[in-house]
């Protein structure tokens, strides 16, 4: 049996069934990375040594009887979590030789849980990108087709699933970069509340948008890690104190009068032909499921893009600040003076896309432009999440497409910004209001690549999003699919 082909629940009754040992499921992903990644791209760092090591104390869980659901889970990591002693380079020249001497809550959380970490997965730089091709690393490819990106900035992290080098994965969310990669690669993808998954020892990109979250096979899958991962950390002071239901326990085949909201200003002309016609499908399913499916408006949506390039670089040029040639880092060669060091360290260790958000963050905050710029934006967030707001005093949950295209091909868009910016249309909003969203399969276009669809929630409602997610997995088979190398 090729263990890659199995989900994470699957894997989890096969475990302590001792049909498989975590080591030899740990070896078989190892080999398995050998073999594909190098067309792929998907890890960064391989942490071979390590992933046995866990995995044997894995082993001596499960035989004690004292295992959790994670325990010997292979799974794969963003490589913007600090890892004690493991490198941590958020794909970038900046940090490609830092060693953390500390441990994010989330990679801890996941160890003390019994997961396998196979190693850090590939990113955009600094979490900033649409398309996982401004790593210093390389570009990740899309498993379904390799001359394709696979989204961005969690792209590693979502080709890594898809092409089935782990049973699940952990990325960030800034403004989409969970939900619009899976869906370009046709797997599942959460991105949580706000604060619901802590931050300690993720590296910032905007830190009033930033949120981890699982990628993984199904719904059912994504909640078993969300259980693992969630939960409030004295450690960030943005951490939400509120109980964490059991996921996997909410979980319900069927959406009796349930109310979803279809958003008319998520359905532009321009929306490529066959996602309109993949979402339409997908509503009749969630009639068929019991769902009632109302229209409302968001009118504030189409102020997103601008509001998000704003904010998210503003907070960026704050966060990146630090890296400065002095502390940790990159370091350029032979600085005369301080001004010198500053200026060829930063010109040196950061990409093109990172330069170009830094420079817009720091002019929008500059005197006599913070408020014609930052300040405003701000106040347009307010209005967008009211929207939300009043949305959901009448919906449970709003359906939306995920991406406005499929997988484009690599290049296209790279040399212009405003297009790829484009690309996190229907996924910035959610960030912008805090709000938990998650994106899964519902179809595929012409050239079989797959497509995605969004559902959003509530605050702290991401229980009725994983079950409402499972209930159309439960229903369709396109989470089934993947592709073949």
């Amino acid at each position: 049996m090729d263990p890659s082909q199995l989900t994470l629940v699957q894997t989890q009754s096969m475990l302590r069934a001792r049909q498989i040992s975590a080591r030899e499921l740990a070896i078989a992903f190892l080999d398995r990375i050998d073999r594909i990644n190098p067309d792929i791209n998907a890890f960064i760092t391989v942490d071979r040594e390590g992933a046995l090591r866990a995995a044997q104390q894995a082993d001596e869980r499960l035989h004690q009887g004292n295992a959790t659901p994670m325990t010997g889970i292979p799974i794969g990591v963003k490589d913007l979590f600090c890892t004690e002693n493991l490198r941590t380079t958020c794909g970038s020249k900046m940090l490609s030789r830092f060693i953390p001497p500390y441990e994010s809550t989330v990679t801890r959380k996941l160890k003390e849980a019994g997961a396998v970490i196979l190693g850090k997965t590939n990113m955009d730089e600094f979490a900033m990108g649409s398309s996982n091709e401004t790593s210093w690393f390389g570009p990740v490819k899309n498993p379904w087709d390799p001359q394709r990106i696979p989204g961005g900035s969690s792209g590693g992290s979502a080709a890594a699933l898809a092409a089935g080098l782990a049973l699940a994965t952990i990325g960030t969310d800034t403004g989409g970069s969970i939900r619009q990669p899976a869906a370009l690669t046709g797997i599942t993808g959460l991105k949580p509340t706000y604060g619901r998954v802590s931050r300690y020892g993720m590296i910032a990109f905007a830190s009033s948008l930033d949120q981890a979250g699982p990628m993984a096979r199904s719904a059912e899958d994504a909640a078993v890690v969300l259980q693992c991962i969630a939960g409030h950390d004295a450690q960030d002071s943005t951490s939400i104190r509120a109980d964490v239901p059991d996921y996997a326990k909410t979980l319900y085949p069927r959406m009796d009068a349930i109310r979803i909201g279809i958003p008319t200003e998520y359905r532009p002309d321009n929306l490529l032909p066959e996602i309109q016609q993949a979402l339409e499908k997908a509503e009749q399913i969630f009639r068929d499921l019991g769902a009632v499916l109302v229209p409302v408006s968001l009118p504030h949506t189409r102020y997103a893009i601008p509001t998000y390039y704003i904010i998210a670089p503003a907070e960026a040029s704050s966060n990146l600040a630090r890296y400065d040639g002095i502390r940790f880092g990159y370091r350029c060669q032979d600085p005369v003076d301080l001004k010198d060091l500053y200026t060829r360290t930063r010109t040196e260790g950061f990409g093109d896309e990172v330069k170009r958000r830094i420079m817009l963050g720091t002019y929008v905050l500059s005197s006599g432009y913070y408020d014609a710029y930052y300040r405003k934006a701000q106040k347009v967030r307010r209005l967008i999440a009211n929207d939300f707001h009043e949305a959901f005093k009448s919906v449970d949950l709003l359906l939306t497409p995920t991406t406005p295209t499929t997988a484009f091909p690599l290049g296209d868009k790279i040399d212009d910004p405003v297009a790829m910016y484009l690309s996190d249309l229907f996924t910035i909003n959610v960030n912008l209001a805090g709000l938990p969203g998650i994106s899964i399969p519902c179809g595929t276009d012409a050239q079989g690549l797959p497509i995605g669809m969004q559902l959003i929630a509530p605050i702290l409602k991401e229980e009725n999003l994983l079950s409402a997610a499972h209930a159309f997995q439960t229903a369709t088979t396109w989470h089934q699919r993947k592709p073949e190398l």
